[in-house]
Formats: structure tokens, sequence, C-alpha cells
């Protein structure tokens, strides 16, 4: 019997009990390798993120003098697409001339209820009164009225955020910097956005030549396709910003599609470039808090993702200057700050605004850095007494508030570029 038994116990296992356990080993193997690949890139896309730490102690200096948050949970994100030709890939686009300016800046507003999301374009002609700001080396600027993207020129994000503020009476909780490189690999990574164009364009400014109709644009042509200025409709900058917003519809709707949140080789690239591209405030400098951000935005339905110019028109004393319409301008602010409703409509224009915007701005190339002193700017002595140079008058006393809110001219992501 004990023979029996041991013979038994030595007996080789079964082919099918190893086979098994192998499998079990290869694919816990296989587990721990894709975890450790996981982690590794999950730390990648992490250390991406350039964190600005410099502008939220800057404007820690200014805290008392800044909004309130009326509406927990709502949030304001200040987006500013910097034309600097520092860093790789932006030199291709002039040279550095050690200045940056906020080619294009829009204000996202998303709701406490993350139903909705409201993108509102600030012109960079926009007449603004922009505060006082110390600079990155100490030194002070002074308080001016001037056009609203000397902000960033003169002395950084924070400056800028402060102009937003003080124009809008919004709390801004977050600010991201993308530059164009950064914009170029976003594109890329969805494979392109589509766009129609009812006639060719041809733009030696921008870089750009394209046919008309129906067509996908990658990086480079993208990226020219939202710069362009002269070569499309009047050459005003507010055309140019319907069409950068058509354009951010088009991309939001490739980037919330399934076919690339859900396809692990195609999301990686757009996160890669999403997050090697952006430089942000602490608040959004981990892919974790940039995450818990995309995820409520990806519920939004894509016709309540809203895309709009802030009202404007031509300004009095310089038609190549943009200044708000009002009260359409301080209404929608309100309604953004009270996270309340608002409604898009692309054939409102605003009251006061003429038919084909500001106009031709020829007075100098895109690519030809800002002059340090423009005649229509009013700066604040040392004595605190305005002093106006010719040409410049005061910021208009805003008007009553109406009791029905305006619908303002804009577009939504369902639209997109061929809506």
């Amino acid at each position: 019997m004990n023979q029996t038994f041991d013979a038994l116990s030595t007996a080789p296992r079964p082919p099918r009990r190893r086979r098994l356990r192998w499998l079990a080993l290869g694919l816990a193997v296989l587990l721990v390798a894709a975890l450790a690949v996981g982690w590794v890139l999950y730390q990648r896309l992490d250390s991406n993120i350039t964190t600005d730490t410099a502008t939220a102690n800057e404007l820690a200096r200014y805290e008392k003098e800044r909004p309130t948050a009326l509406v927990a949970g709502a949030q304001n994100v200040l987006i500013i697409g910097s034309d600097t030709r520092g860093g790789p890939g932006n030199g291709a686009y002039g040279e550095d001339s050690g200045t940056q300016r906020s080619d294009t800046t829009i204000l996202l507003h998303v709701a406490a209820d993350r139903r909705s999301a409201t993108a509102v374009s600030l012109p960079r002609d926009l007449m603004a009164k922009i505060p006082a700001c110390r600079r990155p080396d100490g030194t002070e600027t002074s308080e001016r009225f001037a056009q609203f993207n000397w902000a960033y020129e003169l002395a950084g994000a924070a400056c800028t955020i402060r102009t937003v503020e003080n124009i809008s009476g919004i709390r801004v909780n977050h600010h991201v910097i993308v530059d164009f490189n950064g914009f170029k690999r976003l594109v890329d990574a969805v494979d392109g956005v589509e766009v129609c164009l009812e006639q060719p364009m041809d733009d030696p400014e921008a870089r750009l030549k394209l046919p008309g109709g129906r067509q996908v644009l990658h990086g480079e042509q993208a990226l020219g396709y939202v710069r362009a200025r002269y070569s499309l409709g009047n050459g005003s900058d507010t055309e140019r910003m319907g069409r950068q917003q058509a354009f951010l519809g088009g991309l939001f709707k490739e980037m919330q599609s399934n076919g690339v949140l859900l396809n692990p080789a195609r999301l990686y690239p757009v996160l890669d470039a999403a997050t090697s591209s952006l430089t942000t405030d602490a608040g959004l400098d981990t892919l974790r808090k940039m995450y818990d951000l995309v995820r409520t935005v990806r519920g939004i339905p894509s016709e309540r993702v809203q895309f709009l110019t802030v009202p404007r028109r031509p300004y009095e004393h310089n038609p190549d200057r943009d200044e708000l319409v009002q009260p359409d301008a301080d209404q929608l602010f309100k309604q953004l700050r009270e996270d309340r409703p608002v409604s898009v409509s692309k054939h409102v224009r605003a009251a006061g605004d003429k038919p084909g915007g500001a106009g031709p701005r020829g007075l100098r190339s895109e690519d030809e850095p800002a002059e340090p002193v423009e005649p229509e700017a009013t700066e604040v002595t040392e004595g605190g007494e305005a002093s106006t140079e010719p040409g410049a008058s005061p910021s208009p006393p805003a008007s009553p508030l109406p009791t029905t809110p305006p619908t303002y001219e804009g577009t939504t992501a369902a639209h997109g570029n061929c809506g």
C-alpha cells in the first residue's frame, strides 16, 4: 500500500497542469511588465507639464484686489496662445525678439454642473486698462490704457490675468499657456481637423496655400489657418477669431470621440502632445489634475460647448483697435460670473457693431515685434494722475444691464468647421 502511494506521489504531473502553471506565470509577468510600462508612461506625461509658480506668486501679491468667485464648483480657465519664437520648433515663425505676445486669449468658463462650457475670445487689439505690473526682473510697469495684448508682452501671464479680471470681474481659477509647436503637435495627434473653405486660400504671411472645399488640415497647415488674417474675408482679427473658434470646436470633437478616448494607441500621442506643450498653474500641473477637469468636460454635449468673441466694435479713436460694445459685454461677463446660461447663434451681431468688423489691420506684420510705445496709450504718472496721449480716451462708463440676456454671435462644437 505504501509502495503504491509513493509511486503515485513521485509520478510526473499531467502536462495540462504544467501548461496552466506556466500560463499563469506568463500572465503575471506580462501584468507586471504592463504596470511598469504604464507607470513609466504616466511619469513621462506627468513630467511633461511645466509648472508656472511665478505667476501664482505674483498674483498672491494682489489677492485683495482680485474678484471673488461667486459660484462654488464653476471653473474659469484662461488659455493664452503665446507667439514666442523661443523654444523647440518655434523659431520658424520669425526671430526671437526677446518678447512674447498673447497671439490668442480665450476665457473658458466650465459650469458648476458640468453641463455646459463657454469659451470667450478676447481680441488682442482690444483697448483696455492694464494695471501696473511687476516684470520678472523686478521692475514695475505703469498703469496704462492700451491694447490688451500689451499686458502679456509687458509682464507675462500674471499681468494678463489681472487685466482680464479687471475687464470682466471674473475670478480666473487656472491658466494654460500653449505655443505654436504645441498646437501643431496636438492637431497631428488627432490625425488632423476637417475644415471647409468657400474659396482657395493663399497667405504668404501665414505660409499657407490651400484649395477651396472640404479638407483635413494637419499641424503646419492648421497653425497657418488659425493664424491667417489678411487672405480671408476683410482681414480683421474678429474674423480670424471666428475661424479659431470653429477650428477649436472641430478639435474638441476629435478629442472627445471614442476613436481617441478608447484607443490607447491614439490617446497616448494626444496626451503626450497636450502635456508637453503646456505651461500651467499648480492647480493643473499633473496628469491627474488635468484629467479630472477633462473628464468632467467630456460629458458635455457638443452643442453645449460654445465659442464666441466678447462683443466688440472698432475703437472710436482708432478703427484699427477694438472697444467693448456695452451693455452687451458687461451682461455676458455677469452671466459667466453668476454661472448662468449663455445663448449663441451664428447669425447675431452685437448692437452697435459694424458689418465686416474692424477692417484690415495692415499697420505692422504679425511677425514683427510690437513697438514699445503706441500713440493711444494712457499712463498713470508717479503722482497718480492719468496722462492721456493724443488720440486716447478713458474707458467709457458701464451702461445699465438689460433685464433679458442677449443672444451672442458665436458657434458651438457641434457645428465645427463645416456645420
